[in-house]
């Protein structure tokens, strides 16, 4: 079970870092960032749900847990207003819409790291 959740976390970290920053590159949300976003999204939200299995809990009340729930419920607000704003065709937040990839993504990272390096207590 560990390994699962280590694979589906890290391909997580891939995906979701490829979409966000080819957005940002290119400054310009296009579909295909999006399927990066929500497979990024789901591939977390697997990994997470292995590690939950593992450690007993949904959410532990640390630093790790809660950071860790509010990236998840970050990268789902993201990747639906990503929804939103493509399927609208709303051409100023196309345009704009990588600064708030830029903090999402930054957010996740901070569990993401952080459980890296601190061998997380799941």
């Amino acid at each position: 079970m560990l390994i699962l959740a280590i694979i589906f976390i890290n391909l997580a970290m891939v995906l979701y870092t490829i979409g966000v920053w080819a957005e940002r590159i290119r400054r310009q949300l296009k579909w295909w960032h999006l399927w990066f976003f929500w497979l990024g999204f789901v591939c977390d939200t697997i990994g997470t749900s292995s590690m939950t299995e593992i450690g007993g809990a949904l959410i532990r009340f640390n630093l790790h847990g809660i950071t860790g729930l509010t990236a998840l419920l970050l990268m789902l607000f993201h990747s639906t207003w990503a929804t939103f704003v493509l399927v609208r065709k709303d051409e100023k937040r196309i345009q704009t819409f990588h600064r708030i990839s830029i903090f999402v993504w930054i957010v996740w990272m901070i569990p993401m790291i952080g459980g890296m390096l601190l061998g997380a207590k799941i």
